[in-house]
């Protein structure tokens, strides 16, 4: 199944030299690009892509909004593709703020090649790009700056088994690697995380990462 893909970035460089890449690839379709935020939206509404790549600063609508809107989109609107943000270094509010609002995870602009490509793959078949050891310090670097958590009521929903695999997955392991710490089956964790986010509503890996810092589960720089 080919994966459509749409590139949303104020730099003609940057979108021509994305879409090159993603496009000599056999399973993926640059089927839209866009400028702004603005644009975006509107490309992506009309294309129905199965990832957006999203620059975070953009001119007329930064990509933060865009993506907001795109997540959580008006009534009428039943299309919601998911949302991968370009980024640097210097934007980690920015990157902490569009994962609470269900962007997939995120991408720096100058990542090799095959980081583009695989994270194009991961995000389309419904996972998080949480691996980079950068994000989970993105994350942990922001939540430190933060009030102390308190313990969420909703983790009370969740067994003790649940809560064990949502703190691994905050540390940052692999399905493999949960199962291979905790003696299970990959198919059984697998199950637990969907359970985790059915339970405490999350769109995916990311948003349970992030409810996991908020919460308390586990706290900056702890492995």
């Amino acid at each position: 199944m080919t994966i459509r893909v749409i590139i949303v970035d104020d730099q003609n460089m940057v979108r021509a030299g994305f879409a090159a890449l993603l496009a000599a690839q056999s399973d993926i379709d640059i089927v839209g690009e866009a400028a702004n935020g603005r644009q975006g939206i509107e490309v992506s509404r009309s294309t129905h892509p199965d990832v957006v790549l999203m620059d975070v600063r953009m001119p007329e609508l930064d990509g933060l909004s865009a993506a907001r809107a795109l997540l959580d989109p008006p009534r009428g609107v039943v299309h919601v593709p998911k949302v991968l943000m370009l980024t640097t270094f210097d934007v980690d509010d920015y990157v902490y703020e569009a994962l609470r609002a269900g962007a997939s995870g995120f991408l720096l602009k100058d990542a090799p090649p095959t980081d583009l490509i695989s994270a194009v793959r991961v995000v389309a078949s419904g996972e998080a790009l949480l691996a980079p050891s950068v994000t989970r310090r993105l994350i942990a670097d922001f939540v430190k700056q933060r009030p102390a958590p308190r313990a969420s009521l909703r983790l009370n929903g969740l067994t003790p088994r649940e809560t064990e695999v949502l703190v691994l997955i905050a540390r940052g392991l692999s399905n493999q690697e949960i199962a291979e710490r905790l003696v299970l089956a990959e198919q059984t964790v697998k199950t637990h995380i969907g359970r985790v986010l059915n339970k405490l509503d999350l769109r995916d890996r990311a948003q349970a990462v992030i409810f996991a810092y908020e919460a308390g589960l586990v706290t900056p720089g702890e492995q």
